[in-house]
């Protein structure tokens, strides 16, 4: 269900080839392409120039998704990552402050070759990952994994110190809890979300004692690694990161890999690694996930406030009519999940 098109693909990519110019010369910009299964929180378009395939991402000016845009923070910390650790990345190439070239700040980043375990269709329903043998699925598991923790060993927190919000709170943990419980309110716009409503109630009433300041990739999952022979070649999407800490991210990895199959009503796919697995191979490679439960509805918190914006989103748009939008934010696939987690704990 992509966003409808408003972008003038033939005028932009004009305006990248005169861009460019100053960067690699007067080359040919290929036909834009949106790539398929795209997210919601930023535009991305892929292109061609010269040799070099190039992926552009503009800041959102209309929509937003998530409560503060943070855009050029996404393409530092990008290109922290990609040029202080060995955790596959893209290679970040140039920021664009302006706002005249394309109507809003942009950037650009080296176009990667692979493929993508895909949210719609879920990759336990259909898609490369499906297809593959149990041993493949195992190998891009486990690839997936090796970056994953990776990040968590190998980023610097000298260097993502730049991630701090300290109006928001003493540590990196409280900012998040700022940001996201200031997200629901934007979010929900005074209409009642009973699932959510009880999550944010539970979180409170279970608060961790510790309140920790550490990074966080964010929005951790293979959903957003880009696989070449089931290893993994780059880690994508970084609209999420903080200083929430290391549980934060672990939290999320599990949430989603519930939801991936709980949230479709389908099995996971034999040779991906059990939650007991992931959390065997974390606590080898970074620390004790004592207290991950929090964590992970926190994170199922976090992704019903999402699905609350994309209701909205597809309102906006006129994606789907009103009253079925409304019924979205409240009663979805992530809603679902959550509940049954909270009956759980």
């Amino acid at each position: 269900m992509p966003i409808p098109e408003q972008r003038d693909l033939e005028a932009t990519r004009k305006i990248l080839g005169e861009w460019l110019r100053d960067k690699v010369g007067d080359v040919e910009v290929s036909q834009l392409v949106i790539p398929g299964g795209t997210g919601y929180s930023n535009e991305t378009l892929l292109f061609d120039a010269g040799d070099a395939g190039y992926v552009l991402r503009v800041k959102p000016t209309g929509y937003q998704l998530f409560l503060e845009a943070d855009f050029e923070r996404q393409f530092d910390i990008m290109k922290i990552v990609s040029e202080s650790t060995q955790v596959p990345m893209p290679q970040m190439l140039w920021f664009e402050p302006e706002a005249s070239w394309l109507g809003a700040p942009f950037f650009v980043m080296s176009k990667v070759a692979g493929q993508i375990p895909s949210d719609n269709p879920c990759y336990n329903t259909e898609g490369f990952l499906f297809d593959a043998t149990v041993e493949q699925r195992r190998r891009l598991w486990e690839s997936a994994l090796d970056a994953f923790t990776g990040l968590h060993r190998q980023v610097p927190a000298d260097a993502v110190r730049f991630l701090a919000k300290p109006e928001r709170g003493a540590t990196g943990f409280d900012q998040q809890w700022s940001y996201w419980t200031d997200s629901f309110e934007w979010a929900a716009q005074g209409r009642e979300q009973p699932v959510a409503d009880a999550a944010l109630a539970w979180l409170q009433g279970n608060m961790p004692s510790e309140h920790p300041t550490g990074f966080a990739w964010g929005d951790a999952r293979p959903g957003n690694m880009i696989f070449d022979d089931f290893e993994c070649r780059a880690v994508l999407d970084w609209e999420m990161v903080s200083l929430g800490g290391h549980l934060s991210d672990i939290g999320w990895w599990l949430f989603l890999d519930r939801f991936h199959s709980e949230g479709y009503g389908v099995p996971r796919l034999e040779g991906l690694g059990s939650r007991a697995e992931t959390l065997a191979v974390w606590e080898d490679r970074v620390g004790p996930t004592a207290g991950v439960e929090w964590y992970e509805i926190f994170a199922g918190f976090k992704f019903a406030l999402i699905m609350i914006k994309l209701s909205q989103l597809f309102e906006h748009w006129e994606m789907m009519p009103a009253a079925d939008a409304r019924a979205l934010e409240r009663d979805n696939p992530v809603t679902a999940v959550l509940s049954t987690m909270l009956r759980e704990v």
